[in-house]
């Protein structure tokens, strides 16, 4: 049942992407952004945790997850070190993503030999 509720949760959240692709004249940089600050919200106001246990892996993998993990490190950082934790708690929460992220980057940099398209 946790894989169905996964495709379930990740499929309406893309087919809202491509909604608003096809229905808007935003950009997808600017629905990817939106993305991540409906997220950051969502996750800030306490909306978007049962969402999380209900999709698991399909509402954390996406961009709304993304935001939703940097609202969690900081409410958890605040709570630990004060007013400071606001600077670091995002990024402390996120570290491992955006670290995995990068280096998956750099290593298909290598193999790939990106250059600019002509």
């Amino acid at each position: 049942m946790e894989y169905l509720n996964a495709f379930l949760c990740g499929g309406i959240l893309c087919a809202i992407g491509q909604i608003f692709i096809d229905k808007t004249k935003l950009t997808p940089a600017r629905i990817l952004t939106g993305y991540v600050v409906a997220g950051v919200i969502l996750g800030a106001v306490g909306l978007y945790e049962p969402v999380a246990d209900w999709g698991g892996a399909g509402a954390t993998v996406p961009l709304t997850g993304f935001g939703y993990n940097l609202a969690k490190g900081v409410k958890m950082a605040v709570a630990q070190h004060g007013w400071t934790g606001v600077l670091t708690g995002g990024l402390t929460a996120a570290a491992g993503g955006l670290s995995a992220a990068m280096l998956f980057a750099f290593l298909a940099a290598l193999i790939f030999k990106p250059g600019d398209k002509r």
